[in-house]
């Protein structure tokens, strides 16, 4: 278990060495003055923390007034590190670490738990484990055994204000971190935040080295230690001002590399400009003239709309003329034309009164029609009850022949019909008939039933036949072969073997012979090549039909799909024969390539189902076969030769050329193929036989069962016939009373009949007499109707005379009607055409573009339509002694101009942006370069000063670039007086030299550093005992502002600083906290005030009562022997 013993500092004295001893660790804050003791030397008081936190106090008084006396020496920066509290970290449990302002060494042996203290500051300030360089996640920081572990750190605050405290919790289950500030819970993000404003930068290696990422620094470039370095050294701003020069340096470049490539293009789109410029004005006149034949033929609606409208107008003077003498004339011929008219009046008239006779005689004609058909109507009815009577008399005799014929059932009841009549219940005993012939209805359509279930056993009894036929023919054709590759074909695709039965039943109905699938069709000759043929067959090779016209195959794919309703089905045509494929190769050629044959020399079957297999699918006329494998050399010809696929005993080849792109442009797939499975000679699966077998005995059984039930339905059907013979002969006896009865009332019947005939004669008597009435009021009506016809004659002819009479003067006014009447059509159409003309010369009009209706107006009003069809021929003719040229070349001018014209527009905008982007870099880099040369420059009088203190040399330099991402920090070093300064690197030095120029980079930016502290561990590895002593001193020197360096290698001060802080500089050089952590150190090292010894000591030899171990009584008794001389 480690702990931590802080001895207490001792009053200020010289030791034997004339240094001043200040050794201090974990402890609390609160100190007391030394007593002394009787020899003179202080004895010191101690407060030792344990690591479960029980604290052993003595003489607290000296050991306050000791601790104020160093604190107001030298204060705390703000953001320093003034308390570390640990409990179930790591390998702590209980422990809390006092840093001093200054220097502060962490020593102890290997595994004591000094990094320990490195990894609490990182994330107990919220940054995570990955700036360690160990473990990957928070919980493997729990102590083990312990649930969660707590890391408290207090910071120094700025100038009166309370430091803060934050507080860290870390839990194993969950791998979370909980933050509290001041006590209060906080988050992550506001840490992180918190530290940064006092520049805490944990993620910079120029602050925080852990001992993990000791080489990592050691591996960082130098464009990396640059940026590092202005982190931990430079303002915000320079920062800033170095991420805008490498953006803008870059958007510089690309907008430079684009206004190239646009220039490079302009000239380009520029020179091929010119070369067209020839033939651009040579296609723009013809343009020109094609352009002015649509103007003109554009125009030509409007020229011919003016003709119309002047023919409209013409012909509505003419008609205006025409009717004004048709007027006149009419006026002239009146007197003349009134007797004509007087007697066409009459005319009329009378024609009028012949069509009112005629409706008169018409109605009359109607009226003697209807009361025909009542008379008819009448006689009908007597005849109708002479039928009755004759009905009844015969339904008398049907009845008693009736009587006879149930004369056997009725021979019992034969005296009762000679006695008189008794009386009995009728509607009872046509109910008892009515019931008996229902039921009799029932049995009868019991027995259809069982008839129609006798039939469907029947004829399940017939289908289980059929079947049980079926399997066992399908049995025997197991044992054939074709019948094998049938249950294969089955096996495979069991809608293609139900098209196959289909269509070997209905091959009359096809043009040409349909053949079946090649699975059933074909066959293969050796087979040994059984493997190698199925590798490139598919399963819809396998399974296709092939027809041989295209309505067969309409045919079948409707009967397949539509009918039957079949899916995977696969129809191929083959019109063509097999002599139209032949293979690539030779069979010389295939030897030399090492091939034995192709797949159709190797397969038996029809030529039409082999060429459809050479047209589609497998292609088996250029696919090659191999018993061997193909060597490196065979490969090579045959990738070089026509042949595109092969087969060998083990893989199939198949080479893809794409020819656009050269005979090298090749590829070749190869992949692996299984066993045969179709044309193999394997016997057959006999499960299937078996199952076959079991069907049978299953339907045989299922027969039996249904000709069982066929005889007992046979047997049930013969008692029902019983029983309806039965009933029917009980409803014969029950129907003998009622013949009786309906005897009875024949009389009754015949007597009404006789009296509504009497009735139907009086009707038919009165019938006869409006009968007569109606055929005279026709006669009437006939005769006034020959009257008026006479009398329409007469009228008619005196028309006709005066007619004849003034026929020239009639003529004459007929002629100018129809003149007018011409006229008015003429007008009409002129008017519609110009109407018409006119609708569209608007609509063209409202289309037409700003150059049109420019050429519109341009029109010469008086040209005529002959005028407008004279130029256009004469621009055609001119148009076709014009070449008429590639129609694109305008186009493509017209876009190239429009592209330059962009271009150039652009690159005026890329001169602008870069003229922009020109003044931002120079603006930022006026202000950046000379503050990091400045920089840079008191980096380098430290590192040289630092450097020529151990006897050698050194100097840190700005590597500068066009491009500002590439800017680096340059350290130079010299350690033997005979070799120039040398970059450092690790080919150069070695590691102990690095390890030196390491630390006294990082002390040259001590004083320069904006962070509040750094952490170093375990930077001495590597080091000889010289360097190590000189480093060593060198960092005291640096860290407690004792340093020796002169002013001009110096940092500069700023003397009107005001604060704690600018006294702290100026007193110390400007220099911040430091942690040393080593796990050696050697003798006789320097210490100077300021630092501050954090001694941790662990391992199995520890006491359990941590309070043994004193370091402050160790350092005493050294000082006492020494002083004794002993």
């Amino acid at each position: 278990m480690p702990f931590a013993v802080t001895p207490q500092r001792r009053g200020r004295h010289e030791d034997a060495d004339g240094e001043e001893s200040d050794i201090d660790g974990t402890s609390s804050r609160s100190t007391k003055r030394s007593r002394l003791n009787g020899k003179g030397d202080a004895t010191p008081s101690q407060t030792t923390l344990l690591s479960n936190g029980d604290h052993l106090d003595t003489d607290r008084e000296s050991t306050q007034e000791g601790s104020h006396s160093e604190t107001a020496t030298l204060p705390y920066l703000p953001g320093s590190i003034v308390r570390v509290k640990l409990i179930n970290f790591v390998t702590y449990t209980n422990v809390e670490f006092y840093p001093g302002p200054s220097l502060n060494m962490v020593i102890g042996p290997n595994g004591t738990g000094k990094s320990t203290l490195v990894c609490a500051i990182c994330l107990g300030l919220g940054w995570g484990p990955q700036h360690l360089g160990r473990a990957k996640e928070v919980h493997e920081f729990v102590k083990h055994g312990s649930q969660e572990a707590t890391v408290e750190i207090e910071l120094a605050a700025w100038p009166r204000k309370r430091n803060p405290v934050i507080r860290c919790v870390i839990r194993r289950e969950s791998n979370k971190s909980v933050y509290y500030i001041n006590g209060t819970p906080s988050n992550k993000k506001k840490v992180v935040e918190l530290a940064r404003s006092f520049s805490i930068q944990i993620d910079n290696l120029c602050q925080f080295l852990p001992q993990d990422k000791v080489v990592e620094f050691a591996a960082m470039t130098p464009v990396e230690l640059l940026r590092s370095t202005q982190r931990a050294v430079a303002s915000e701003e320079m920062l800033e001002w170095h991420e805008s020069l490498k953006v803008l340096r870059s958007d510089q470049r690309t907008v430079q590399q684009e206004n190239v490539l646009d220039l490079e293009m302009l000239a380009g789109l520029e020179r091929r400009q010119r070369m067209q410029e020839a033939d651009v004005e040579r296609m723009r006149e013809r343009e020109e003239i094609v352009e002015r034949v649509r103007l003109l033929e554009y125009s030509r609606p409007y020229a011919e709309y003016r003709e119309k409208k002047d023919e409209y107008l013409a012909a509505k003077e003419r008609m205006k003329d025409a009717t004004k003498e048709l007027n006149e004339l009419e006026q002239e011929v009146e007197p003349t034309l009134h007797a004509v008219n007087t007697k066409q009046n009459y005319r009329d008239r009378m024609r009028l009164h012949v069509d009112g006779c005629k409706g008169l005689l018409k109605k009359a004609e109607n009226n003697t029609e209807t009361v025909r058909k009542k008379l008819n109507g009448l006689q009908d009815r007597v005849s109708e009850i002479d039928k009755l009577k004759e009905a009844e008399k015969k339904g008398n005799q049907v009845h008693k022949g009736e009587l006879q014929r149930l004369q056997g059932i009725i021979t019992r009841l034969g005296k009762q019909l000679e006695e008189p009549p008794i009386e009995f219940d009728v509607a009872a005993i046509n109910e008892n008939i009515r019931q008996k012939g229902r039921d009799i209805a029932a049995h009868i359509e019991e027995g259809k039933e069982l008839k129609q279930t006798i039939r469907e056993w029947d004829r399940n009894e017939k289908d289980r036949n059929d079947r049980i036929q079926q399997a066992e023919r399908h049995v025997q054709d197991l044992e054939s072969q074709a019948g094998q590759q049938n249950e294969k074909l089955r096996k495979v695709s069991r809608n293609s073997e139900k098209a196959w039965e289909w269509i070997q039943r209905h091959q009359d109905q096809f043009e040409k012979h349909v053949y079946g699938p090649p699975i059933v069709e074909c066959s293969v000759k050796d087979a040994r090549y059984v493997d190698l043929i199925e590798a490139v067959f598919s399963k819809s090779d396998y399974i296709c039909f092939t027809v041989q016209t295209r309505a067969d195959f309409t045919k079948l794919h409707t009967q397949l799909t539509k009918i039957m309703g079949l899916s995977e089905i696969s129809i191929r045509t083959m019109s063509g024969s097999l002599e139209n494929f032949r293979s690539p190769v030779g069979e010389q050629e295939m030897k030399r390539f090492g091939l034995d044959g192709w797949i159709i020399d190797y397969m038996t079957g029809p030529d039409v189902v082999l060429a459809m297999l050479c047209s589609d699918g497998p292609r088996i006329q250029q696919t090659a076969l191999a018993l061997r494998d193909t060597t490196s050399q065979e490969y090579e010809l045959i990738q070089n030769s026509p042949i595109a696929c092969w087969v060998t005993r083990k893989s199939v080849y198949k080479i893809n050329r794409r020819r656009e792109y050269g005979a090298s442009a090749t590829s070749t797939q190869v992949r692996d193929f299984r066993q045969a499975q179709i044309w193999t000679d394997r016997p057959v699966d006999m499960s299937a036989k078996r199952d076959l077998e079991e069907n049978i005995s299953g339907w045989t059984e299922e027969a039996e069962s249904f000709r069982t039930k066929i005889a007992d339905g046979r047997t049930e059907l013969v008692r029902l016939g019983d029983l309806i013979t039965n009933l029917e002969e009980e409803k014969a006896e029950e129907k003998l009373a009622t013949v009786q009865s309906m005897m009875g009332g024949v009389r009754e019947r015949f007597e009404a009949l006789e009296k509504d005939q009497d009735t139907l004669v009086m009707d038919k008597g009165q019938a006869t007499l409006d009968f007569a009435d109606a055929v005279d009021g026709f006669r009437k009506a006939h005769d006034e109707l020959f009257e008026a016809e006479f009398m329409l004659v007469e009228a008619i002819s005196d028309v006709e005379v005066l007619t004849e009479r003034n026929g020239a003067v009639k003529e004459k006014l007929e002629a100018r009607r129809r003149e007018v009447e011409e006229l008015s059509t003429t007008l009409s159409r002129a008017a519609t055409l110009a109407r018409n003309l006119g609708k569209l010369c608007k609509e063209k009009s409202a289309q037409a573009d700003d150059a049109t209706r420019a050429f519109l107006r341009t029109i010469d009003i008086t040209q005529s339509v002959e005028d407008v069809d004279a130029e256009i021929e004469s621009e055609k003719a001119r148009l076709e002694l014009m070449h008429e040229g590639n129609g694109s070349v305008i186009r493509e001018y017209e876009h190239r101009q429009k592209k330059i014209d962009s271009l150039k527009a652009h690159l005026k905008e890329v001169e602008v942006a870069l003229a922009e982007l020109t003044g931002q870099v120079k603006e930022i880099q006026e202000k950046w370069e000379p503050q990091l040369d400045k920089l840079v420059n008191r980096i380098s009088r430290s590192f040289a000063f630092n450097m020529k203190q151990i006897n050698c040399a050194g100097e840190v330099s700005v590597s500068k670039d066009e491009d500002f991402s590439q800017w680096a920090i340059q350290i130079q070093v010299k350690f033997r007086e005979n070799e120039p300064l040398t970059v450092l690197d690790s080919h150069r030095q070695s590691g102990g030299e690095r390890a030196v120029s390491t630390i006294f980079y990082l002390m040259s930016l001590q004083s320069l550093t904006r962070s509040p502290f750094r952490v170093v561990d375990e930077i001495n590895q590597g080091m000889d005992p010289r360097n190590e002593r000189l480093v060593h001193a060198r960092m005291v020197s640096i860290a407690t502002g004792n340093d020796e360096m002169p002013y001009d290698a110096a940092v500069d001060v700023d003397e009107n600083e005001d604060g704690d802080d600018g006294a702290r500089k100026r007193s110390m050089g400007g220099g911040s906290q430091y942690f040393l952590i080593t796990p050696k150190l050697l003798h006789g090292l320097r210490y100077e005030r300021g630092m501050r010894v954090l001694c941790i000591a662990s391992g199995e030899y520890m006491p359990r009562d941590q309070s043994c171990v004193d370091f402050r009584a160790c350092v005493d008794l050294r000082r006492r022997l020494v002083g004794g001389g002993g």
